[in-house]
């Protein structure tokens, strides 16, 4: 699932004025690497324990993230789902091959129009998420009680800002309600 769609990748070169590394523009504010760094690690330490499960069953991250969302919105399309994961169809054909393939998902034709494909997990792929969902809510829910008291909500609008303005919506529009406990 590296195969992201972005548009920001004709930025990755340098411009061609810049002949060596001793002529690179300065470094950005410290601050702001510091965060780059704290994502980067923060993010490595996030995946750890459930890459550990994943691991056990032969699985990776890229399957995680559709199980999670295949588990959070039953029937979700498979268009729905590429969207979602912003990567293409080449990408996803073959996790989600897998997880049919294994029991962990089932795949449906639409009802309405029999050319989608309707996703909704098994039991067994419903206890595997959820599985994944535990042990990643208690890294989470350990890291918001290191915080100041009251502090919870500038951790979700500093996430929620993160995320591209134009996808926000979207983004918001799959996030639990308020007061949701989960499935």
């Amino acid at each position: 699932m590296a195969d992201i769609n972005s548009d920001a990748l004709g930025e990755i070169v340098a411009p061609a004025e810049v002949r060596d590394i001793h002529t690179l523009p300065p470094v950005v504010d410290a601050r702001l690497i510091t965060v780059i760094e704290l994502l980067f690690f923060a993010y490595r330490d996030f995946t750890r324990d459930a890459d550990a499960i994943l691991a056990k069953f032969s699985l990776g991250r890229a399957h995680h993230r559709v199980l999670h969302f295949v588990d959070r919105n039953p029937d979700l399309r498979v268009a729905d789902l590429l969207d979602i994961l912003m990567i293409t169809k080449q990408s996803l054909a073959p996790v989600l091959k897998q997880l049919v393939d294994e029991g962990w998902i089932v795949q449906q034709m639409g009802v309405a129009d029999r050319r989608e494909r309707r996703l909704r997990v098994t039991t067994k792929g419903a206890g595997l998420a959820r599985r994944l969902d535990r042990v990643q809510a208690t890294r989470v829910a350990q890291a918001l009680e290191a915080c100041a008291p009251g502090h919870e909500g500038s951790v979700l609008s500093f996430l929620f800002a993160m995320i591209n303005g134009s996808e926000r919506g979207r983004v918001e529009a799959l996030l639990p309600e308020p007061g949701e406990t989960g499935r």
